[in-house]
């Protein structure tokens, strides 16, 4: 049992006297700005994140990736910028801006910004064996040029009313609303995505004598607000018809 006692002080004394001697990595956390990033579809963004406690990231190794840490958005390794190791999608897109790198900042630029950007990036720090990191948000927005109602030609059930509006994204809120801004139940409402992934909207409304003689085709980006829509009023026995568009 001595024996015992005094091999397990000996191994603390060595372990007390390696944690000493051997030099261990300054620890750090990394922060980024809360809530989501949002950037224009074509735009330019930036999302930066910053050591804390402020110290130089010059000799760390600094990784922007998203779902993959093996597949990184942009990469600065052993003081160097590794385009080499960057995803396709991102050569000559992306900017590593490190003025501030001896206080622990550094931002990543994105250019051109794509509706294939948007979501979630990681900045990832890491020293020797220490690493830490930060998730961003980046929410892309687009909102339509133009909304456009089309008129079909009467029937027997009333006047059948289009309304198109193409180029949103996140998809947007879309309904009718009559000149007091009270919600019309639509006939109908779909949306597809094209190659961009931008989404095209679709909404009709069937008018008749004793319903509503005008509308207005609303649609809203639920990321900025902004607001596009078109109006359509009808007036007389033959339903003539003009079509208003405004932006809010």
């Amino acid at each position: 049992m001595e024996t015992t006692g005094l091999s397990f002080s000996s191994y603390f004394v060595v372990m007390l006297l390696l944690q000493v001697v051997t030099p261990t990595t300054e620890q750090f956390t990394v922060s980024a700005p809360e809530g989501p990033i949002v950037a224009p579809l074509g735009g330019v963004v930036e999302l930066s994140c910053q050591l804390s406690p402020p110290q130089s990231a010059e000799h760390m190794e600094v990784r922007w990736f998203r779902d993959r840490y093996t597949q990184p958005v942009h990469l600065y390794k052993g003081g160097k910028d590794l385009y080499g190791e960057t995803l396709s999608e991102y050569v000559e897109r992306t900017e590593f801006l490190k003025e501030a790198i001896g206080e622990g900042k550094v931002t990543l630029r994105i250019l051109n910004v794509s509706v294939y950007d948007d979501g979630q990036y990681n900045c990832f720090f890491k020293d020797d064996n220490f690493y830490d990191e930060a998730i961003i948000t980046l929410k892309v927005t687009a909102t339509s040029l133009e909304t456009q109602i089309v008129v079909h030609p009467p029937n027997i059930k009333g006047i059948l009313v289009e309304c198109k509006s193409g180029g949103w994204f996140p998809q947007p809120l879309m309904e009718w609303r009559d000149n007091r801004g009270k919600i019309i139940p639509c006939e109908s409402i779909s949306h597809s995505q094209d190659n961009a992934k931008l989404f095209n909207m679709k909404m009709t409304l069937l008018l008749n004598y004793k319903s509503y003689k005008n509308a207005t085709c609303y649609l809203q980006n639920l990321i900025t607000g902004q607001e596009k829509g078109a109006s359509v009023f009808l007036s007389g026995d033959m339903f003539t018809w003009k079509n208003i568009n405004f932006t809010l």
